[in-house]
């Protein structure tokens, strides 16, 4: 049972969206939330689900349920695994430790079975209907078989027949025990559900009671009609039937204040003891997965969601072999060669190196998290840290980008794009641009987790390259950079990169001995810039990507 008392809620800038709403839920009851858009239903449900907790008023539990389930309007699932695969990896992160793997098993046929999606279980979840994908957003949450559901919306963009069936599930749930509360839009749902409760457009509550309770309340033929008879005039007989001169909101306010005179003095069943746990409350004694093992658990589900997909997998391996094309068409063999060097097309080709490296990490981290936000956003209220969330991200990609960044450099080798040299030339190589490519990545990760699409993390694409091509100092040396381009300068990780790059291999000796005129005019122009250790270098690049990781942390649990 759930008894809500006093509840209301404001906006950030201190609008009231909820104002005072009391009632209850008997245990076992499927109850549903209407009102006028705007009127505050799902800003109601996220505070009874503990989602986002009330300004005013409390939300109290009969008996502890352990975290309650909850299903916003966006699916829950990811859309590129099989739907059995789907609920494992999300019973593996819900149960507590310890569970064996028979029993994960035994859990996830069950709730393929309670929401008959069993013959679905081997078919990836974006090719289900999307009634099936609202049954599967259930599934997740039936895993841990909680006491109380809350639905947002669940029918919603449903063809009629798909929603009527998902009511029945629904309400099949509820006479097996689970309290369910769902907002909805759809009249068609009120009449399969035990308990109506209807918001007025301020937020205040104007009836709570059962449907046929509601029409006769309202004068309603049709649940349709209680939506007009919120928005008329205020009512002018006491079966608020009809009628009367006035204003909207003092229509709605006569409604509270008649069913605030008329309901009850007890709740809808045994009242709650005054020791009743709140909402979100956990049960105790369900010991959650180790950090370890979840950011673990979270590594295998992002390398299965990378493999599956493969677009982008032709995204992230065409790239690179489109930069190394490019590489070849533009710069001619030889630039490197010790008796004839080309000093300004060996600074272009360090300082593309090093932009490759960091433009393969920024694109394979900029649509990381932005894409998942929902799923995000639910398992991180299941208990979920943003530690291993956002560190098995990077356990996934930087192997890739490691395995990208040698070929790049190998290719270039073979070309003669590079000098010849052994492994104590290109280690360090290799390491300086797995470094750059790794901050990058970070950086991408940080920013997709602030953007709130995917269309914003793309317009974000060019603002974060341009500074890193005008400001890492190949086009203009950064001694010769005004005083404000130079502290720029020092805030674009691709500099060390390009510093580092050109220090390994060596370009001081190269334009200094070489027969080029350009060489030392070149140089004295570079200042000290390629004679700092590249250990330096290195140091800079990974206090850029350990900052990077940690903002990404701090970004991911303040937003979900």
């Amino acid at each position: 049972m759930i008894e809500v008392i006093g509840v209301g809620q404001r906006t950030g800038g201190g609008r009231r969206t909820l104002r005072d709403v009391s009632f209850s839920v008997g245990a076992g009851q499927l109850v549903a939330i209407i009102g006028g858009s705007g009127s505050g239903k799902t800003t109601l449900l996220e505070a009874l689900a503990g989602v986002r907790p009330p300004a005013e008023g409390e939300v109290r539990y009969t008996t502890p349920c352990g975290p309650p389930g909850y299903v916003p309007q966006d699916d829950i699932v990811h859309m590129g695994l099989p739907l059995r695969r789907t609920l494992r990896y999300a019973a593996g992160l819900r149960l507590p430790a310890g569970t064996p793997a028979e029993r994960i098993d035994r859990a996830v046929d069950a709730a393929l079975d309670a929401l008959a999606l069993t013959g679905r279980a081997g078919q990836r979840v974006g090719s289900l209907s999307g009634g099936e994908r609202k049954r599967a957003s259930i599934a997740v949450e039936l895993l841990t078989r909680p006491g109380v559901f809350f639905l947002d919306e669940p029918t919603s963009g449903l063809d009629p027949v798909t929603a009527a069936d998902l009511m029945r599930l629904l309400r099949g749930l509820a006479r097996a025990g689970t309290t369910i509360v769902m907002t909805t839009h759809h009249p068609p749902d009120v009449h399969g559900c035990d308990r109506v409760a209807v918001l007025s457009e301020d937020g205040g509550l104007a009836f709570h009671g059962t449907p046929d309770a509601a029409l006769e309340r309202f004068g309603a033929r049709t649940v349709e009609d209680i939506y007009l008879r919120l928005a008329e005039t205020t009512p002018a007989d006491g079966n608020g039937t009809g009628g009367g001169d006035g204003d909207g909101p003092a229509a709605e306010a006569d409604w509270e204040r008649r069913f605030a005179e008329s309901a009850p003095d007890a709740p809808d069943g045994n009242a709650p003891t005054g020791d009743a746990p709140r909402a979100g409350a956990r049960a105790g004694g369900a010991r959650r997965i180790g950090a370890v093992r979840e950011w673990a658990l979270l590594a295998r589900r992002d390398l299965d969601l990378l493999t599956r997909d493969r677009l982008t997998l032709a995204i992230l391996a065409g790239s690179p072999l489109m930069v190394l094309a490019m590489f070849a068409v533009l710069f001619r063999p030889g630039a490197f060669s010790p008796a004839s060097p080309s000093p300004s097309a060996t600074v272009m080709i360090l300082f593309w190196i090093a932009f490759g490296g960091f433009f393969f990490g920024l694109t394979y981290g900029l649509l990381q998290i932005c894409t998942e936000l929902p799923v995000l956003r639910r398992e991180r209220l299941a208990g979920l840290r943003a530690g291993p969330y956002v560190l098995a991200k990077a356990a996934v990609l930087v192997p890739l980008l490691a395995a990208v960044d040698a070929l790049m450099l190998a290719v270039l080798r073979a070309l003669d794009r590079l000098p010849g040299a052994g492994w104590g030339t290109y280690g360090p190589v290799f390491g300086t641009l797995l470094l750059c490519s790794a901050a990058a990545l970070a950086l991408g990760l940080l920013v997709s987790a602030a953007v709130t699409d995917p269309s914003q993390a793309t317009m974000a694409l060019p603002m974060l390259c341009f500074p890193q091509v005008l400001f890492v100092g190949a086009i203009l040396p950064v001694p010769l950079m005004a005083a404000p381009g130079r502290w720029l300068s020092a805030a674009m990780s691709n500099r060390w990169a390009f510093e580092a790059l050109g220090r390994s291999l060596g370009v001081e000796r190269l334009w200094a001995s070489g027969a080029s005129p350009l060489g030392p005019p070149l140089l004295a122009s570079y200042g000290g810039t390629f004679s700092r250790p590249v250990a330096a270098d290195w140091a800079l690049l990974g206090g850029f990507t350990a900052l990077f990781l940690a903002g990404t942390v701090l970004v991911v649990a303040r937003r979900t």
